[in-house]
């Protein structure tokens, strides 16, 4: 197919750097002929057609800005693109989809339209009532259109038909790829609010707001129920067990019959250490890198930064990682300390590596642009075993020089058995029901956040993501909290991985919601393209499991220690 991106984005910037700002009025590209019964050419034409029919886009930047294309949509409002298809289809019903609503002539069935045309205008500030020399980008627009042209020397841009392509190759099909360019002065526009124009005509900021009135219900409804534990039943609860007698104590059921087994060493403690510690670093990288994308460093304009920000916090995060998951193996009384220091560094970096690396030999394999190079990745592994795991290790050392953490109350030699459990205090489907309010505060950001990946949009609403990140917080704690408080009046002690699998399943409803969005939203087909897909969204849902596990952990673990801490036991 023939493209006209890289020549066209080099007359624009020749256009601006020489001040000629030369208009250009219907200039052909390229020509390119697809001739029947020549296999090469069929394939091709296919390859269009299906791009079209699945609403490929063209991305086209000019000085780290978008190209974009603004059309009117409901209620009087402007809606600007940073894309626009190739083409669009009418269906053999009649039906018109996606950009072939707009345009009233494309209405013969079964037949695509190619947008082999674009008018770009440029819009630019020339600089003198900011205090500086020459002309600045502040707008990039363009409209496509569909225009079958006569002769690809001569082009005429004006009042002639819709380049058809039949839904069926039967003849010779000759596309002329043809463009114009306007440049206009605007001085009004200052240069450090050039994007004000693409962000302003998202219509997302009710939906925004709808998203965090519905987390803040759930917030209150959550808060409501643990003040009204920690204030009253927990109270009762305290100020009952310490005026009883030992000898009545022991007839009764509650969670001051289990103090002596509550801080009994979890199983597979390693592994849920390794966890914590992991989870910490992605918590604190996550928090940072929010909060520096709410101040504006991590905005849409600094192509790439905000995952550049996120990589490089977290290979320096490496030592708080170390020392949370070596203090912790050492309170559950491990002692294999380089096992637990080597799983640290390199478990889940380790996964997360080799499904990145295999999603980029599916797209080596398939000669796609957006394959990483292979020095890049080589890079990566020297930010990773030459930064990050040896400052795991020193958050590790300081880790174990550290005293175990002190418990509040004795563990007892011998395991109390654990009465017969009712169903909702059984470990899975408490851990089920854990992650439903949690992930009921994100869902709504979850679907900007996927079609901003997926779909090409922009995503720059950080406050309110930092506000949910907060809200997810709060929700991740008090849900497992109350889970907790629940399942010690029934007088199950194993809180240690129940509490990080209560929050941490809130990830195996993101991964349902990515696979409900892939079918419902997506239009993906191959099994590449597939894979890559689920490849991608393993690694978000792994990164969220251990980030939200550890939220829970962490709160469990601060209440368990701080009610066992305010009873009197004998």
């Amino acid at each position: 197919m023939c493209e006209i991106r890289f020549l066209m984005v080099s007359v624009l910037f020749c256009n601006i750097e020489n001040k000629r700002k030369k208009h250009v009025k219907c200039k052909a590209v390229c020509t390119k002929v697809y001739k029947k019964g020549i296999k090469e050419d069929a394939t091709q034409l296919d390859f269009l057609k299906m791009g079209m029919q699945l609403n490929y886009q063209h991305h086209w930047i000019i000085d780290n800005m978008p190209v974009t294309w603004c059309y009117d949509v409901e209620d009087g409002q402007k809606y600007c693109n940073p894309g626009f298809p190739i083409g669009c289809l009418v269906t053999s019903d009649g039906r018109a989809k996606d950009a072939c609503v707009i345009n009233s002539e494309f209405n013969k069935k079964n037949t695509f339209y190619v947008f082999n045309h674009v008018d770009i205008k440029i819009t630019y500030h020339s600089g003198e009532s900011e205090g500086w020399r020459g002309a600045r980008l502040v707008a990039a627009t363009l409209e496509p259109k569909s225009i079958k042209q006569a002769d690809g020397n001569n082009p005429s841009c004006e009042g002639a038909n819709p380049m058809e392509v039949p839904g069926e190759f039967e003849n010779d099909v000759s596309i002329v790829y043809t463009y114009s360019v306007t440049f206009e002065e605007n001085n009004s526009i200052k240069w450090a609010s050039r994007w004000d124009y693409i962000l302003v005509s998202m219509p997302h900021t009710n939906i925004q707001w709808f998203s965090i009135m519905n987390s803040l219900v759930i917030v209150l409804f959550l808060s409501g129920m643990v003040a009204m534990i920690m204030l009253r039943t927990l109270h009762k609860d305290i100020a009952r067990y310490n005026q009883v007698d030992q000898e009545d104590a022991q007839e009764e059921s509650g969670w001051k019959q289990v103090h002596g087994d509550v801080f009994r060493p979890p199983r597979k403690g390693m592994l849920l250490s390794v966890f914590l510690g992991q989870g910490t670093q992605i918590f604190i990288m996550t928090f940072i890198t929010l909060f520096l994308a709410c101040l504006g460093f991590l905005s849409p304009a600094n192509r790439g930064a905000l995952m550049t920000c996120a990589v490089v916090l977290w290979v320096l995060l490496g030592t708080p990682a170390g020392y949370v998951s070596a203090r912790l193996y050492k309170t559950f009384g491990g002692e294999k300390w380089k096992t637990n220091v080597l799983l640290t560094a390199l478990l889940c970096p380790g996964i997360v590596f080799a499904d990145f690396f295999l999603m980029n030999l599916i797209l080596w394999v398939e000669g796609s642009s957006a394959a990483i190079p292979f020095g890049t990745l080589v890079a990566i592994l020297a930010l990773w075993f030459g930064i990050s795991v040896p400052l795991t290790f020193i958050g590790a050392y300081f880790g174990f020089k550290k005293p175990a953490i002190e418990q509040p109350v004795r563990t007892n030699q011998i395991p109390r058995q654990i009465p017969e459990q009712s169903f909702f205090t059984k470990p899975i489907p408490g851990i089920v029901m854990g992650g439903i309010l949690p992930f009921g505060c994100i869902f709504i950001q979850l679907f900007f956040i996927l079609n901003s990946i997926w779909s090409h949009q922009m995503y720059y609403m950080f406050g309110f993501l930092f506000l949910v990140f907060i809200i997810l917080l709060i929700t991740c704690s008090e849900a497992t909290i109350l889970l907790c408080y629940f399942h010690l009046c029934a007088e199950d002690y194993h809180w240690w991985w129940r509490s990080f699998l209560t929050s941490g399943f809130t990830a195996v409803y993101l991964f349902i919601y990515a696979v409900h969005y892939f079918f419902s939203k997506l239009q993906i087909i191959g099994a590449a393209s597939t894979f890559l897909y689920f490849g991608y969204t393993m690694i978000m849902v792994l990164i969220f499991f251990l980030f939200t596990g550890t939220i829970g952990f962490f709160a469990c673990f601060w209440f368990v220690n701080k009610i066992y801490s305010v009873v009197k036991v004998d």
